[in-house]
């Protein structure tokens, strides 16, 4: 029995799983991270839980205290190797433990180069070969991220909760329509160096996933749970 537990930018996200199945989950504000102890106590008394962090140490901090009492508490760090996928970056450690840990859930469910998404705060896309070597990525402004920039830093456009058009004829549709075309653009351009190749797909995940997926013009599958995925897989192999 393992506790997968995600600590985004915005989100803690969380799943307890029997080795077959989620069995619950669940997600709260991480500025809300010292409210874990509450979901915690849900919890069975016997489940490991493996976590990966990237909201910082005061936020990591505060579900160490959260946890104190569960028996086992392990961290996905990232690293040279993990769980069947190499890390090519230049500094293996300095891989974002979310983006690690989505690649480790990817691996998991095809052997086939892979292009993986996780669309939340940022928007992160990584590529992972045939082999389990993720190759690099890219960071960019998620879509609200976007959005806020443009109302934050001009004059008279507003945060826009516009369409997707494909031409767009008012300012808050041309902002939405702007903002996922920089997502998709991002993605497809990507996953062209795997175009190529039988049974590539791209891994969509996170809060604005389900957003941008359905414009991609590459094959892709929606995976809700991809980064509490790899830690499952992570905590397995401990």
């Amino acid at each position: 029995m393992i506790v997968a537990v995600d600590i985004g930018n915005t989100r803690i996200k969380w799943g307890v799983h029997d080795g077959a199945k989620w069995l619950n989950r669940g997600a709260l504000l991480t500025s809300e991270a010292a409210l874990l102890a509450d979901v915690a106590a849900h919890w069975p008394q016997q489940a490991a839980v493996v976590a990966c962090n990237v909201a910082g140490s005061v936020t990591e901090r505060l579900v160490v205290d959260a946890l104190q009492h569960r028996p086992v508490l392990r961290w996905l760090r990232s690293s040279h190797e993990a769980c069947g996928v190499r890390n090519s970056y230049e500094q293996p450690e300095k891989l974002g433990a979310d983006r690690w840990a989505a690649l480790i859930g990817a691996r998991g469910k095809t052997d086939e180069p892979c292009l993986v998404v996780c669309a939340g705060t940022a928007t992160t896309v990584d590529l992972l070969d045939g082999d389990g070597l993720f190759r690099g990525g890219l960071i960019l402004p998620g879509m609200d991220l976007m959005r806020a920039a443009l109302a934050h830093n001009t004059a008279q456009l507003p945060l826009a909760d516009g369409e997707f058009q494909a031409e767009p004829r008012s300012t808050v549709d041309a902002i939405h329509s702007g903002c996922l075309h920089a997502q998709l653009g991002a993605i497809e351009r990507m996953f062209a160096s795997l175009s190529g190749t039988p049974g590539a797909l791209c891994f969509m995940t996170g809060g604005a996933a389900a957003r941008i997926a359905p414009h991609l013009n590459i094959p892709y599958v929606l995976t809700e749970n991809l980064i509490l995925e790899g830690l499952v897989r992570f905590g397995a192999s401990l």
